[in-house]
């Protein structure tokens, strides 16, 4: 059994990932030798607590997906804890488990998957799709149908679709389906992989609203991956800005959109349209392309697009380091540039 991590005396903490590492073999030729090494997430650190949604975000390819997959162990961790608080009080690290106790802990630990037309299997009707984590835990097979009718209902789905198949449903009823399946045991962690990416705007607000509202009513706790800012301040409570493998800055929504400490960050923020068109930000254009996780530059991973770096900046790797209360930034000169923020972001009354 992990040791707990001790509290601060807000909500306790439910999960606490220190020093995550995924790295996968490069290989090549007709013998597929070993080449290299693909570091697609080098390092994470933070810690979530209950009913908490962090939001992961960062361009494509920068190892967030692979997070979350490492996360509940579709992945086994190269290195790093993934310390999990159970229902029962105990604490476990995840990457450590073997593949029978991760079974029994998948009940407590799911995933929303990106594409809800992939991610449904099209030769189930809704009914076997939703009820196939039931069967797997051996749950009452007297009681699964009924469970399904409340499931769908508190997605916002009939139950008298039960019978039909995915095909006959649109992109935001598949999805909806996808959250129907991985609500069945009554899980306490939930890793959504870019739920709306695939859907259009009027259903992506649907889906969010539907996400916040299970959260508040079944007292989940998400981590929510996207490569949208925009998406991600409506729904978290706090952002983890990922490059490159590495977690560049950590912080509370608010404070992040208004006040990013990362040049990457303030590039990500400079994109997101402001609520008041009469504001006019300056749009921060990236040169350059997204350095390769096998071949990571020196130094600071961004510094080959950064338009503050210095010499230090190519020959010593920044540390993640407290900057304010609950803000953490990778960057050297962290506390000394003036980066822009969002303008207007609304907050909670």
């Amino acid at each position: 059994m992990a040791e707990a991590p001790a509290g601060d005396g807000k909500r306790d903490i439910i999960l606490k990932v220190k020093d995550l590492k995924m790295h996968f073999p490069l290989r090549q030729g007709l013998l597929q030798r070993r080449v290299g090494t693909i570091k697609a997430v080098d390092g994470v650190s933070f810690e979530l607590r209950e009913q908490e949604v962090m939001g992961l975000v960062g361009e494509s390819g920068c190892g967030k997906t692979t997070v979350g997959r490492a996360l509940l162990r579709l992945y086994d961790p190269t290195g790093g804890e993934v310390l999990f608080h159970r229902a029962d009080g105990s604490w476990v690290d995840v990457a450590q488990i073997s593949r029978k106790e991760m079974k029994d802990l998948r009940k407590e630990m799911r995933m929303i998957f990106q594409d809800p037309f992939s991610s449904l299997n099209p030769r189930l009707t809704v009914r076997d799709i939703i009820a196939e984590p039931l069967v797997i835990h051996n749950s009452d097979r007297d009681k699964i149908t009924s469970r399904v009718a409340e499931l769908m209902e508190a997605v916002g789905l009939k139950p008298a679709y039960m019978g039909r198949y995915p095909h006959e449903f649109s992109g935001g009823q598949r999805q909806r389906i996808g959250v129907a399946r991985t609500l069945a045991l009554n899980p306490r962690l939930i890793v959504a992989d870019e739920p709306v990416s695939a859907l259009d705007v009027s259903v992506q607000a649907q889906v969010l609203n539907l996400l916040q509202t299970l959260r508040d009513e079944l007292r989940l706790t998400f981590v929510f991956i996207s490569h949208d800012l925009s998406v991600v301040e409506h729904i978290c409570d706090k952002i983890a800005v990922m490059y490159v493998g590495k977690l560049v800055e950590l912080a509370p929504t608010d404070e992040l959109l208004r006040n990013p400490k990362h040049p990457y960050t303030e590039a990500l923020v400079s994109a997101v349209p402001p609520a008041d068109p009469l504001i006019k930000m300056e749009r921060i254009i990236l040169e350059g392309d997204v350095p390769s996780p096998a071949n990571p530059p020196s130094g600071c991973v961004f510094h080959p697009r950064c338009r503050y770096a210095q010499d230090i900046c190519q020959e010593q790797e920044p540390p993640l380091v407290q900057i304010g209360p609950d803000h953490h930034a990778r960057c050297h000169f962290s506390e000394e540039l003036e980066l822009q923020g969002v303008v207007d972001v609304p907050t909670e009354a």
